[in-house]
C-alpha cells in the first residue's frame, strides 16, 4: 500500500484516480461506485477500496464547494465546472460505497488496523461520510 496521508486522494490510487474522472467525467465515478457495491464482489480489494473513497470525496467536492482535498489542479478545474445538480443523484450510491469500504468484506481496514494513523484514517472517512449525508 503506497500512501502518503490518509485522505481519501493521498494515495496511489487516489491520485491516479483523478485523472480518471478529468478524461470520463461522471462516469467514472459511478462506475468507482458500482464496482464497490457489486453483489457479486465477495471482498472488497484495497484498490478498489481507494477509488471508491476518492469518487467519494470528488463528489462530495463538487456538491459542497469544498475543495481542499482535491490535490489536483486539473480535477479541482473539473469540479469547479461540474454540475451539482446533475451529480446529486450520486450521493446515496457513494454513502453505500463508502459503507462497503468500511465494512467487514473490505481490505482497507484492514491494511490500516496496523497502521499508526489508523485513526486520522478513520476519522478522515467519517467525516466524508459525513459530508454526503
Amino acid at each position: 500500500m503506497d500512501i502518503w496521508g490518509t485522505g481519501p486522494m493521498e494515495n496511489e490510487t487516489g491520485a491516479a484516480f483523478a485523472d480518471e474522472v478529468v478524461q470520463d467525467g461522471a462516469f467514472a465515478l459511478a462506475e468507482a461506485f458500482d464496482v464497490a457495491l457489486d453483489p457479486d464482489t465477495d471482498f472488497l480489494a484495497a484498490e478498489e477500496g481507494h477509488r471508491t473513497l476518492a469518487a467519494a470525496e470528488i463528489l462530495a467536492a463538487v456538491l459542497d464547494g469544498e475543495t481542499v482535498n482535491i490535490v489536483s489542479a486539473r480535477l479541482r478545474s473539473w469540479v469547479q465546472e461540474a454540475d451539482a445538480l446533475d451529480l446529486a443523484p450520486l450521493r446515496d450510491v457513494a454513502r453505500d460505497a463508502v459503507e462497503r469500504v468500511l465494512g467487514p468484506d473490505s481490505e482497507l481496514p484492514d491494511q490500516w488496523a496496523d497502521n499508526a494513523d489508523a485513526d486520522e484514517w478513520l476519522g478522515s472517512v467519517q467525516t466524508l461520510r459525513a459530508r454526503l449525508e
